[in-house]
């Protein structure tokens, strides 16, 4: 039996989700979960120190997206309606694993167990991927203040870690399908005709039965 539609769409800072998620919940009428990044305090303070303002800023993320859930969950989930994301929960964990230290990894961890255990969790994942080049001209060209200082190295280590977290998913998740798109390829924005292509991928799934509209 199909599940109601939670999809998440996830990848590396600047690849697209929430341009992504924006046009697949329009064509879906499905409702849009945003995710919190420039009302972060720590998020500009975090880019010009990672190791001083890792754990804060972190903490500030993982709670944000807990009370996202909820509301989620309260408001749309358990009333039927079907919900598309642009990120997906478990990023927390990806970031947290390159920015803690050990000691405030555990301590991390072990909250976001807690506090995600009885989450709802996207059934569709959308993974969003781009080289190096194409992120940076991205995140240059939407010109968030508080992006601007981030430094590339880190940028192509997320990248990294994305795609080895990505992998590891889709091996402990097989019952949940992961479109893969990339970034470089398809223009999503400019050409209708991308953007067709990753519908009919999603509308694919959906038929399938593996989740339901």
């Amino acid at each position: 039996m199909g599940q109601l539609p939670f999809i998440a769409v996830e990848g590396p800072i600047g690849v697209g989700k929430t341009s992504l998620a924006n046009k697949l919940s329009s064509h879906f009428q499905f409702h849009l979960l945003k995710e919190i990044v420039e009302e972060n305090p720590f998020l500009g303070k975090f880019y010009d120190d990672i190791e001083e303002w890792s754990f804060q800023t972190e903490m500030f993320f993982l709670c944000n997206r807990y009370k996202q859930l909820e509301d989620i969950e309260s408001n749309y989930l358990s009333k039927g309606k079907p919900v598309i994301a642009d990120y997906h929960i478990a990023k927390n964990m990806i970031f947290a694993r390159r920015t803690l230290n050990e000691k405030h990894l555990a301590k991390y961890e072990n909250i976001f167990n807690i506090l995600t255990e009885d989450m709802p969790k996207p059934n569709m994942v959308i993974y969003l991927d781009a080289s190096l080049e194409t992120l940076l001209e991205r995140i240059q060209m939407r010109g968030r203040d508080v992006e601007q200082n981030i430094q590339a190295s880190y940028l192509q280590q997320l990248s990294l870690d994305y795609n080895h977290f990505m992998n590891h998913f889709e091996t402990e998740n097989s019952d949940i399908p992961v479109v893969r798109l990339n970034g470089d390829q398809l223009d999503f924005v400019k050409n209708q005709g991308d953007l067709d292509h990753i519908i009919s991928l999603i509308q694919d799934h959906l038929k399938k039965g593996e989740v339901v509209q």
